[in-house]
């Protein structure tokens, strides 16, 4: 399928797309034309980026999670044993940015709070 069918399955933008495969998340063929031109399995590809996006992955570790996942439904399984440790570690990085998020919000609160004067 071609980029605008690509758009209308996945929902996902043009621009996105292209960005997808220069973070080499993404290979669709060329056509002789230069069109990309996108497999049925680029779709739930697709699925499985923002899948992991929403997570709160980047598109590095995304490129390395990526070929480690399979669909089971409408979650994700990991395929390769070292995937839980690295999907551990990101966790814990996540944690420690609500942690920092959570005291910057009582910091302010604090100042919010506080009597004028």
């Amino acid at each position: 399928m071609r980029m605008g069918e690509m758009v209308r399955r996945t929902g996902v933008n043009e621009r996105l797309l292209r960005y997808y495969e220069t973070q080499g998340l993404l290979s669709p063929s060329r056509l002789p034309s230069g069109y990309r031109e996108y497999a049925e399995t680029d779709v739930a590809t697709v699925r499985r980026i923002r899948t992991l996006l929403n997570a709160g992955l980047s598109t590095t570790v995304i490129a390395q999670v990526l070929p480690c996942v399979r669909d089971d439904g409408p979650r994700l399984v990991p395929t390769c044993a070292d995937l839980i440790a690295q999907l551990r570690d990101e966790r814990a990085r996540i944690d420690a940015a609500i942690a920092d998020l959570a005291a910057s919000r009582d910091l302010l609160d604090t100042v919010i709070t506080a009597k004028p004067g």
